[in-house]
């Protein structure tokens, strides 16, 4: 890594959105994360809403524990304006949005997450991911249920547990106070890069000596060549002895890039009171990412859900492998039957024999067995004859058989009379 501190902000809409709900910031000592959600009309704004109230903590703190305050009341704030325009603009009712925020002070870093972006950091070449997912499937993961692996394709994976909006007015946020060196590189990014691109991968980008904003394009290329389902924001934060001059000018991308724009600009109050402006009205769908209340009837009802999903899959599969047994066995038996159907003349020791079956074996089992001792020696058979025999002859039926095996033996018999 470089010894001097440098950072880059990434955005790019992805390959299937229309429009970019991501945000991100790096700022002098302030990096944020967030993703919105809430569909075309409301994922943007909400991303955008958050971010340029949380920015403005970007300054210099005593402590680290003074910035960790600072942004866990940033981060309320913005939850506050969230709801605020819910209730000038009802059309956005039920828009959200993820943060994950770091600031740098001295060789300390504060921390604040909440929803299912991420936080990575990469510390002698080895990834750790700092965040934990406020996610359903991720509680799953967390008892034991499902493993990390079936926690990316798992159908429930966008459920949302913990977000910032107009659905509660006292959000619970993660925040911690960690350490941090020169050489540290630390990476927040939403999941349209987590939820796509592999951690080994993202180990392997962001451990390459390059910087910052070159390992950006790299991690966003990845998930766009991964097909990028969602929009993809990556900020890094590489820690040095000092700040290079790029990494000191505040750089914005994604939707709070540009102006906020609301769907509608005439704006539609209710008479409420402030007090009661959660839970608004949601004529709009929301996005694949979405929330759902993290109350334990609910969690109950889910994973009730996921485990009736679960049983109904063991079902398929079993119903699926009983049937696939029966069609092999019902084609095993219908290809016996067909091999019964066939005759051929051979040899046995010393006498000729017609043999029910086809002269194939599987393994240990014989395709064929004894059907008739003819009697006919097969030393009075002529040298043609009993070359023939011995390699024996095909029958399509027990009729052509008996055909064959009366030729022989009115060869013979006009061999003996010759001989006499």
């Amino acid at each position: 890594m470089t010894k001097a501190g440098d950072s880059a902000a990434l955005s790019h809409v992805g390959k299937i959105r229309s429009n970019n709900q991501d945000s991100g910031y790096a700022g002098s000592h302030l990096f944020v994360v967030a993703d919105g959600m809430g569909g075309h009309a409301g994922g943007d704004v909400a991303s955008a809403i958050a971010l340029k109230r949380i920015i403005e903590a970007d300054a210099v703190y005593t402590s680290a524990q003074d910035a960790e305050a600072a942004l866990q009341s940033a981060i309320i704030a913005a939850n506050n304006e969230l709801a605020d325009a819910v209730f000038e603009h009802p059309e956005l009712g039920g828009m959200g949005t993820t943060v994950d925020a770091i600031a740098a002070v001295g060789d300390e870093i504060a921390i604040a997450h909440i929803g299912d972006s991420r936080i990575y950091l990469l510390r002698d070449g080895e990834l750790s991911q700092i965040t934990t997912d406020h996610t359903f499937v991720q509680r799953l993961v967390d008892s034991g249920r499902i493993t990390e692996e079936e926690a990316m394709v798992h159908p429930r994976r966008s459920v949302l547990m913990r977000v910032l909006g107009d659905v509660d007015s006292n959000p619970e946020i993660d925040t911690m106070v960690m350490g941090t060196h020169p050489g540290d590189r630390w990476m927040l990014c939403s999941d349209g890069l987590s939820g796509v691109v592999e951690k080994d991968a993202i180990e392997a980008t962001l451990a390459q000596d390059l910087p910052a904003r070159q390992v950006g394009e790299q991690l966003i290329r990845k998930a766009l060549d991964g097909g990028a389902p969602d929009n993809v924001t990556v900020v890094i934060y590489d820690v040095g002895v000092e700040r290079s001059a790029n990494a000191q000018t505040p750089v914005i991308v994604g939707s709070a890039s540009r102006p906020l724009a609301y769907q509608n600009e005439a704006p539609k109050r209710t008479g409420l009171l402030p007090s009661l402006r959660l839970h608004a009205a949601r004529p709009n769908p929301l996005a694949s990412s979405h929330f759902e209340p993290a109350s334990e009837d609910y969690l109950d009802e889910l994973i009730e859900e996921d485990a009736r999903r679960a049983r109904r899959r063991r079902l398929t599969w079993l119903v699926g492998t009983i049937t696939l047994v029966l069609a092999l066995v019902l084609a095993g038996l219908l290809g016996y039957a067909w091999t019964q159907s066939r005759y051929f003349v051979g040899a046995d020791t010393n006498t000729v024999v017609i043999f029910q079956g086809i002269q194939q074996d599987i393994g240990p089992f014989s395709l064929s067995h004894e059907y008739k001792d003819t009697g006919i020696p097969v030393s009075l058979l002529s040298t043609y004859d009993r070359q023939q025999v011995e390699q024996t002859l095909s029958a399509s039926s027990l009729e052509e058989a008996e055909e064959i095996v009366s030729r022989l033996r009115t060869t013979t018999s006009q061999d003996e009379e010759g001989g006499e």
